[in-house]
């Protein structure tokens, strides 16, 4: 069986822009990407092209680009699919990282395709690129344990333990991000990333 492979050229992270949004649950991916641009030594800017802020990253020789889209989350999908376009990136090779709650905080999951499980992010992703075969960073924020209670949930900050969790999970998602995902071990970073404990 040949070793799960790809070279990912887009690397998105979702959340929602603004001041009143930053450091809440549903801006895991934001986190991620920002610590994914600081590792490297790059910054995001503006595009006037599209709505959003990318960064362009150099790995092995290769460019990789770094995407927070400048939109709300359930209109992450225009900006993601513009750049893919673009620059001619098929779904294949993205990686979107976004809060999940279905995970308890400091666990953190690698999965291609799937449902969106009603995160509006994703359901806007699936229908502006036509397909669900891009991969997921899944990053978890936990469940507010009622389904009424989860648009305040994740619109809120963590406590501070929480938050800890959160950002040692993102810690190691970067960790796998330098060594493996971004040259393409798809296996062996779902395997280093699967078989920690939060």
């Amino acid at each position: 069986m040949a070793a799960l492979h790809s070279e990912f050229a887009l690397v998105v992270g979702l959340g929602n822009v603004g001041d009143r949004y930053a450091g809440t649950r549903h801006n895991a991916g934001f986190w991620y990407v920002d610590g994914l641009a600081e590792r490297f030594g790059e910054a995001f800017r503006e595009d006037r092209r599209l709505p959003g802020a990318l960064a362009r990253v150099q790995s092995a020789g290769r460019d990789v680009r770094l995407l927070k889209p400048g939109s709300l989350m359930n209109r992450s999908g225009t900006p993601v699919a513009a750049v893919a376009r673009f620059h001619r990136i098929e779904p294949q090779r993205i990686l979107v990282a976004h809060d999940d709650l279905d995970l308890p905080p400091g666990s953190v999951r690698l999965k291609q395709g799937g449902g969106h499980g009603g995160h509006n992010g994703l359901r806007d992703l699936d229908a502006r690129l036509g397909t669900r075969d891009y991969w997921r960073l899944r990053i978890g924020i936990g469940h507010p344990g009622d389904r009424t209670q989860v648009t305040g949930y994740v619109l809120r900050r963590p406590a501070p333990e929480e938050r800890r969790l959160l950002l040692e999970a993102i810690d190691r998602a970067l960790d796998e991000t330098d060594r493996l995902i971004i040259d393409g071990d798809l296996e062996g970073a779902m395997h280093a990333l699967h078989s920690a404990n939060p």
